[in-house]
């Protein structure tokens, strides 16, 4: 009998292949201080992905998709095959960097009372990616967010709660969430809380399972000496910009809708709706004269 792995890797992907070879070559590379199993569920992809890792990846176990089911579904499906100790959601256009991986499982080791913990996640120059460690999307913070200003205002917390950039980014820091792009969980936290919201087909999963998972007790951190790149909006997301523009606003408002809206003001809320979708509105109209789409925060 096989001992248990330290780490089970899910990844969804999506037409992505060029990203996704990189990425798992990264993951192969960096994993010596670590046991782990790697589960890709493949959305339908067009571009030979799936026949890809059968020939290159014999390692890696594939399930295919007959259609594109986003994002937290597959997910599900990735968590309900794994094994391991601790389950890692990672986007199939990202590299893993040196010992992240060892960082991040020895960091839920020695630490019980965390749940979640995400990396520094870095675009391609090398920037923090914002979304990386931020709050829950209460509703100020999600008034400053939507209305801009917390780019006006990135160091001032009273209006830049929702990304959190009066944070260090340097330094260990509990957060409220982090990004789904790469978030260890202890596999405890899904026994008790529960998988992924499948109501979300792709966007703020990742927030709904970190509110969820803070509710119930646990905490969630942003470790900062675990790095990866995340290039973004490639794969999915990059195949169909318009109809993942339309999901991610969706998706902030189905979030918005299940957590705060009860306990806020009717008018409040309405008023958020509104700027919700006006925002959706503006980045469609900005994105028709973009060569490269651009998918919720900016990426560099």
């Amino acid at each position: 009998m096989n001992p248990r792995p330290d780490l089970s890797i899910c990844i969804v992907s999506y037409n992505a292949r060029a990203y996704l070879r990189a990425c798992l070559d990264s993951i192969l590379e960096n994993t010596r201080g670590v046991s782990c199993e790697i589960i890709l569920v493949d959305n339908h992809s067009e571009d030979g992905s799936a026949d890809m890792l059968a020939e290159h990846y014999p390692q890696v176990r594939c399930m295919r998709n007959q259609h594109n089911d986003g994002f937290a579904r597959p997910a599900n499906r990735a968590i309900a095959a794994s094994c391991g100790r601790h389950i890692l959601l990672l986007n199939p256009d990202s590299l893993v960097h040196g010992d992240a991986l060892e960082q991040l499982v020895r960091f839920l080791d020695e630490n019980p009372a965390v749940g979640i913990v995400g990396p520094r996640i870095l675009n391609r120059n090398g920037s923090l990616q914002r979304q990386c460690r931020r709050s829950e999307g209460r509703p100020w913070d999600a008034f400053c967010y939507l209305t801009g200003l917390s780019g006006l205002f990135p160091h001032d917390r009273r209006f830049s709660g929702y990304l959190m950039s009066y944070l260090d980014e340097e330094n260990l820091h509990e957060v409220q969430a982090v990004s789904g792009a790469c978030m260890l969980v202890r596999r405890e936290v899904f026994d008790q809380v529960g998988v992924l919201d499948e109501r979300f087909f792709a966007y703020q999963e990742d927030s709904d399972l970190c509110y969820r998972v803070r509710q119930a007790g646990w905490k969630v951190f942003y470790l900062p000496a675990a790095r990866i790149t995340h290039f973004g909006g490639k794969g999915g997301a990059g195949v169909h910009p318009y109809r993942s523009l339309y999901e991610w606003h969706r998706s902030y408002y189905l979030y918005y809708r299940k957590h705060f809206a009860r306990p806020s003001l009717f008018l409040f809320n309405w008023m958020l709706y509104a700027l919700i979708w006006i925002k959706f509105l503006a980045a469609l109209i900005l994105n028709l004269f973009r060569r490269e789409k651009v998918i919720g925060s900016r990426k560099d």
